[in-house]
């Protein structure tokens, strides 16, 4: 949401230099809001003050049109902000001349002929003159602008009006005119204004293109490939830089990346050619959404129903040059969600190298390379570090820049924000906070984050915010990037008789098709595979098993030891190729990072797969497996990453199935039936090196591909498998007489954390292998299973960090049931089975701002009840006072409980707000009982309550209640939404907060005004 300049603004900018009406203007801006009795009365009248606007519109702002050299990228920006800004308030005064016929003449009102009117006169200009107006964005048609302008005009002739009102002249006017007066302005004044406001804004629009771009674009434009009409657009802007110093070229040097192959890496197989990054890139289609805490529907940015509700954007390129080129790119980032494989990181890398050659300087941040816990501007330093090579930091690349507009480009937030846990659910917010701070010190800085939809949830969007969403293909972009491909292989496609892939046959298989790395793994499937031309249809899994297995097939058909080998004997070597390759996946993945050093990976294959398994091996021909430098290893030595991290998601997700079709074929093999077979006696060695370093978890899409694979499994083997993973995991948390693969440690870690993960990814294997939902009394049987359930829950809570936990959660819904009387624990399966307690009928409410984050943490909260006590009553303890959750801290005695205040809020009881203050008091009360620690987690709940339900508070209700959660020791970062709020509401914001009895110095921490 750009920050929006007033009359009084514009003319500080543009540097005013007509003197009378700076003076009348300063003046204006300078009386308070309220208390007009010291004020400074302009001495200009009425009828001075619109010759002067008007005249002054005609001579400066044509002429902020005709500049156009000397100025940097941002200061035309706000030129151009400011130019916008004097044609809405001078498009008012110009109205109100004879031309319009106002119902009263300027001469009638001027304060000279009323000096008793001279402070009412103070305000009318201040109104007029020193109030925020609307800007041109372009995630907005121009109506809406126009329509905001009108509203802009609309309270002008009402603060004309009410002046009025307090005149003589009112008086003298007869009741009839006085009656009509309000439509007698919009008919006149009003309606010429609009009429001259749209042809100040064709003549500037005309002049500044730029300034075009700031509204959404009407006209789609037909697909095209790698941001070109960015480059052209900008550069229609201003010329290309020249001289740049030396810095400068590196940043320009590592944002050139048109020239690549779309998947960067090794050599694509049997001569089959990648387009160019710059040629192959198809600029995607994009909802986009304004998040607003204030609307009907509460924003729900992680869920795609809610997006398929949201603007389409026609013309992707002409809003990324508007957003650049506006005041609101450095006023807050630009976030922008898709699908795995939707085209983020592409779009940033694209994006980064149009931006290069312009006014602009981009710097690109891979979030997975950087410290998660570290602060923003930290984050940019690593990235400079990893991408130059050298130690170069921001604010010196900045002064370096001579100019150009910093863009700085984060990409994988959700990478972020699952490495760090909840812990980063305020990370947009803190680029808002960074992008203020650099604004302040006079380096204004665009940010542009990326991230998976599905964390979206995960993380607080500020209000304002404005977010894009990539939408997957439609048919006439997958003809388009089909006919690139078929003209980079059309010599391949003939040599091998093959016709091109046509856009029926890959719309065969829509969900394939219509995302952009799926569609090109399909058409290297089709040119390089058994094709996809009347096949069934290929899942996402499907698709990765079939395009690896055929390069791994044509890497053993190489060995001449391999040709006449039996199809089972050949099968096998395949599937040693892919486990040496998931070793490398898991390798990374249990260090938690996309890359690692050669040696470490060499050491890691050889302990699993044996001698002579190193990396290169391993990767060799696999063309989405690449070498990276020592910069991106972090160690010095040179080492290997995916080109997408879906490969690597896969690849884990098949290892860890492969390992459990070992258990069963190993099983199988002896000829015992599984009641002789105790846990100690089956060979789980694969599976335990495979899933006992990390939670499956921790990574969605690994879960999502393993569910898929073993879903494709014959019906008896998954059956046999999930048998053999329940016996398994009763006996999984004591101690095992022998292992293999001791010496596979990609990471060190305590015994209780590879415990932790091994029982949690059997659970996981067992509810995805499992036909229909899992019920915990039948997983672990014999006595009390809920107990045992209970503990295994509480060691997966204290040993997989916040990123496994979480993702725990997400992945495997618990929900309790009750039948007969006996209470059970559900895994898996629909959100609201029958008979279930579950929650989601709270979630059909519109709970008003910030609803997003705060309906997160309570179905997190609900989730982990029914993980870590079964025998939890949740949906009655919140509903029912007599309850006594164990979860939640409610000393008995006179204080309410959170509970019920959470069921006040959730069901709108109504309260007077005398009552609606003394719950949250007494909710505050409860989190800090006496002799007992504070419990962080529930005064960050009131926090956010209390954001959410601030309007039915009183003013000062409000402020005690601030006073009390800091004196209780909540985060200062949680009630920052509600002091602003305050702020707000209240002009007078300092005086009133303190008044309210927050203290000074603590607004200070929580409030930078």
């Amino acid at each position: 949401m750009t920050d929006i300049l007033s009359y009084a603004g514009a003319l500080d900018i543009l540097g005013c230099e007509r003197p009378r009406l700076a003076k009348a203007v300063e003046r204006a801006a300078a009386v308070p809001p309220t208390g007009w009795g010291g004020a400074a009365v302009p001495a200009a009248g009425l009828v001075e003050l619109r010759g002067e606007i008007v005249r002054y519109t005609e001579d400066t702002v044509r002429g902020v049109a005709a500049r156009r050299g000397g100025d940097t990228r941002f200061v035309r920006t706000r030129r151009l902000a400011a130019a916008h800004a004097v044609i809405v308030a001078s498009a008012y005064f110009e109205a109100l001349g004879e031309e319009s016929r106002p119902p009263v003449t300027l001469e009638r009102l001027d304060h000279t002929r009323h000096p008793e009117a001279a402070e009412r006169y103070a305000a009318l200009v201040r109104s007029l003159l020193a109030t925020g107006l609307p800007t041109p964005e372009p995630h907005r048609p121009y109506e809406e602008t126009r329509r905001a302008v009108r509203l802009v005009h609309r309270r002008m002739s009402e603060a004309l009006l009410s002046y009025a009102r307090g005149l003589p002249v009112w008086g003298e006017l007869p009741a009839g005119d006085r009656a009509r007066l309000p439509a007698l302005f919009a008919d006149g004044p009003e309606a010429h204004a609009l009429r001259v406001y749209d042809e100040d804004y064709r003549l500037l629009a005309l002049d500044r293109p730029e300034f075009g771009r700031w509204s959404l674009a009407a006209e789609q434009p037909p697909p095209g490939a790698g941001l070109s009409r960015v480059a052209r657009l900008l550069a229609e802007l201003a010329p290309p830089r020249t001289g740049d110093r030396p810095v400068i070229h590196l940043v320009r040097l590592a944002a050139g990346a048109l020239d690549q192959p779309l998947m960067a890496g090794r050599e694509p197989p049997d001569d089959v050619t990648l387009p160019l990054l710059g040629e192959g890139y198809i600029t995607p289609r994009c909802r986009v959404a304004e998040l607003a805490g204030t609307a009907a529907e509460p924003p729900r940015p992680a869920a795609r129903s809610w997006w398929a509700g949201q603007r389409a954007l026609p013309d992707t390129e002409a809003f990324l040059v508007g957003h650049l080129t506006s005041l609101g790119a450095t006023q807050a980032p630009l976030v922008v969600l898709g699908e795995p494989g939707a085209g983020k990181s592409t779009l940033v890398e694209v994006l980064a190298a149009r931006l290069a050659g312009s006014e602009f300087l981009p710097i690109r941040v891979r979030l997975h390379d950087v410290v998660a816990e570290s602060t923003v501007l930290s984050q940019i330093d690593q990235g400079l570090r990893t991408s130059l090579g050298e130690d170069v930091r921001f604010e010196e690349l900045v002064e370096a820049g001579q100019g150009a507009l910093p863009v700085v480009l984060l990409d994988g937030f959700d990478e972020l924000v699952q490495a760090a846990g909840e812990g980063r659910h305020d990370y947009l917010e803190q680029i808002q906070e960074f992008q203020a701070r650099q604004y302040r010190v006079g380096r204004p800085v665009a940010v542009v984050v990326t991230g998976r939809t599905v964390v979206a949830d995960r993380v607080r969007f500020p209000d304002g915010l404005v977010v894009l969403q990539l939408r997957p293909f439609e048919e006439d972009q997958v003809r388009r990037w089909l006919d690139i491909w078929d003209q980079a292989n059309r010599a391949v496609l003939a040599r091998r008789d093959r016709a091109p892939l046509s856009a029926g046959d890959a719309l065969a298989h829509p969900e394939l098709a219509t995302q952009p790395l799926l569609l090109l793994l399909l058409a290297l499937h089709d040119a390089t595979g058994d094709g996809v031309r009347g096949a069934g249809p290929i899942g996402r899994a499907q698709l990765y098993e079939a395009l690896i297995r055929g390069f791994a097939r044509r890497e053993v058909a190489r060995d001449a030891s391999a040709i006449g080998l039996p199809p089972p004997r050949l099968r096998a070597l395949v599937d040693r190729e892919l486990v040496r390759l998931g070793a490398v996946a898991l390798s990374m993945f249990a260090r938690g990072r996309p890359v690692a050093a050669a040696a470490a990976l060499d050491a890691d294959l050889a302990a699993l797969c044996g001698p002579g398994s190193g990396a290169d091996r391993a990767t060799r021909r696999f063309f989405f497996a690449r070498r990276t430098s020592a910069r991106r290893t972090g160690n010095g030595t040179d080492g290997y990453e995916f080109a997408h991290a879906t490969f690597g998601e896969f690849l884990v997700g098949w290892l860890a199935v492969f390992a459990v079709r070992e258990l069963v074929r190993r099983h199988d093999l002896t000829g015992g039936e599984l009641a002789a077979a105790p846990a100690q006696d089956l060979d789980d060695d694969l599976l335990y090196a495979v899933t006992s370093f990390s939670c499956l978890a921790e990574r969605g899409p690994i879960v999502g591909f393993a569910v898929e694979l073993l879903a494709g499994l014959p019906a008896r083997e998954r059956e046999r498998a999930v048998e053999l993973l329940g016996v398994l995991l009763r006996e999984s948390l004591y101690e095992r007489r022998r292992r293999s693969f001791t010496a596979f440690e990609p990471v060190r870690r305590p015994v209780t954390r590879r415990l932790a993960a091994y029982s949690a990814n059997l659970t996981l294997l067992i509810v995805a292998a499992s036909a229909a939902p899992v019920r915990v009394s039948e997983l672990f049987g014999g006595p009390d299973p809920l107990a045992r359930w209970t503990s295994h829950a509480h060691l997966w809570r204290s040993q997989l960090g916040d990123g496994g936990w979480s993702g725990l959660l997400a992945a495997m819904p618990a929900l309790r049931v009750s039948e007969h009387g006996e209470r059970d624990i559900l895994l898996g399966g629909p959100a609201e089975p029958p008979g279930g307690d579950g929650l989601g009928w709270w979630f059909g409410h519109g709970l008003g701002r910030r609803a997003t984050v705060l309906r997160h943490r309570i179905r997190v909260f609900a989730e982990r009840a029914y993980l870590l006590n079964p025998d939890t009553d949740l949906l009655a303890d919140l509903l029912d006072e007599g309850a006594d959750p164990p979860l939640l801290l409610r000393p008995r005695g006179r204080v309410a409980s959170l509970p019920r205040l959470l069921r006040d809020l959730l069901t709108g009881e109504p309260l007077n707000p005398d009552d609606r203050l003394a719950r949250y008091l007494d909710a505050i009360t409860a989190a800090t009982a006496p002799g007992l620690p504070p419990d962080a987690r529930l005064l960050a709940l009131i926090a956010h309550a209390v954001t959410i339900d601030g309007a039915r508070l009183p003013f000062a209700g409000r402020g005690r209640i601030v006073s009390e959660l800091l004196h209780a020791g909540a985060d200062h970062a949680l009630l920052r939404p509600l002091v602003e709020a305050m702020i707000a509401e209240r002009f007078e914001s300092w005086e009133s907060l303190v008044e309210a009895g927050i203290p000074e110095d603590v607004l200070r921490k929580i409030h930078s005004p």
